[in-house]
């Protein structure tokens, strides 16, 4: 099928005369620019002209979650600098309610005879999930990297953020703060970043003797789940939440303010990622960062290695996470400082 060029052009943000000195082969266009109007050409599904299908042995898949919260376009931009600097294009795909399921963008991947393919938060990270899919794979000789999750028995590299800290260091900051009644919010427990994440807040909270009970709410990604956490947390007392995501944390604060609470005056949130803009929201937000660029490199530095047939561990790379303190954390008001941890005033 012949390429058209509006449609190229459009998903690469770039003219059409553009794509056409690309396609053509023409000097005159960047790098960058280049890779754009391939990949376009390669997610839209046209074969590209034969000059340049020597080129498409560069491809490298990725395959992200939704990019509403931005942790994820800052993960893909990263790793695209890492892969450029190795020679190799990615070609992402996004998964969004409705639209391609991670098997369907893994074949489209595989149609294109990708390299390899770097999975962020995937089904590697859903313990109900089916971990066959990643080992048929392995098997076939494919290289994968899986990002922020783990799973036995799958021949790949790990990399993640340790959540285990991430929850520590956010309630050891609002403990030191005075805070008894403590919050945790994260998306659905079969995860296992949850998982780890609130093994790492009730450790924490054991460890500066605080009561969790009655404390942990579960619900999803985004600020409409951290609202909806933040109800049930503020219900049972809680002056201060940990929450799974800087947009949870954003939600939780609308849901304070809605009650008449100020933030922090009243109530204190921290969010986890530390993502774009989150440093200019009103307060700027007390958050975990997540790093992000050193985990993208990381996961491109192992996916190349094993597409050049290097040996690659199979164990998890844990990185740390950073505490960054901004305006969105306080002591709590004086009537909780002085009610015993269970929420009752003294």
């Amino acid at each position: 099928m012949a390429p058209r060029l509006t449609d190229i052009a459009r998903h690469a943000g770039v003219s059409e005369a553009t794509v056409s000195r690309v396609l053509n082969d023409k000097p005159g266009v960047g790098a960058e620019t280049r890779r754009a109007v391939l990949t376009a050409l390669d997610v839209l599904g046209y074969e590209r002209p034969a000059r340049l299908r020597k080129r498409s042995a560069g491809l490298v898949g990725m395959v992200v979650p939704e990019l509403d919260n931005p942790v994820f376009p800052m993960f893909a931009q990263e790793a695209e600098k890492a892969l450029g600097q190795h020679g190799y294009t990615p070609v992402l795909g996004t998964q969004s309610p409705g639209g391609n399921t991670e098997d369907e963008y893994v074949e489209m991947l595989l149609e294109r005879n990708v390299a390899g393919i770097v999975f962020v938060s995937g089904l590697h990270a859903d313990t109900t999930a089916d971990h066959d899919r990643y080992r048929r794979l392995v098997s076939r000789g494919l290289p994968i990297v899986l990002v922020n999750g783990y799973a036995e028995g799958i021949g790949a590299a790990f990399v993640s953020c340790d959540e285990r800290v991430a929850a520590r260091l956010a309630v050891d900051h609002l403990a030191a703060l005075g805070h008894t009644r403590i919050g945790f919010a994260s998306g659905p427990e079969r995860f296992v970043p949850v998982q780890r994440r609130r093994a790492g807040y009730l450790a924490a909270m054991e460890r500066h003797g605080l009561d969790p009970e009655g404390l942990v709410a579960l619900s999803q990604y985004g600020v409409e789940g951290g609202y909806a956490a933040a109800v049930r947390l503020l219900r049972a007392g809680a002056t201060a939440m940990v929450c799974g995501s800087d947009l949870m944390a954003l939600g939780a604060i609308r849901a304070a303010r809605q009650r008449g609470l100020a933030v922090p005056g009243d109530f204190s949130a921290v969010g986890f990622d530390d993502s774009a803009l989150i440093a200019f929201t009103d307060p700027p937000l007390t958050t975990v960062r997540q790093p992000v660029k050193a985990m993208a490199h990381a996961s491109v530095r192992a996916l190349t290695d094993a597409i050049n047939g290097h040996e690659v561990s199979h164990d998890e790379y844990l990185f740390d996470p950073e505490l960054v303190v901004r305006a969105s954390t306080a002591a709590p008001p004086a009537s909780a400082r002085t009610a015993d941890p269970a929420g009752t005033a003294v």
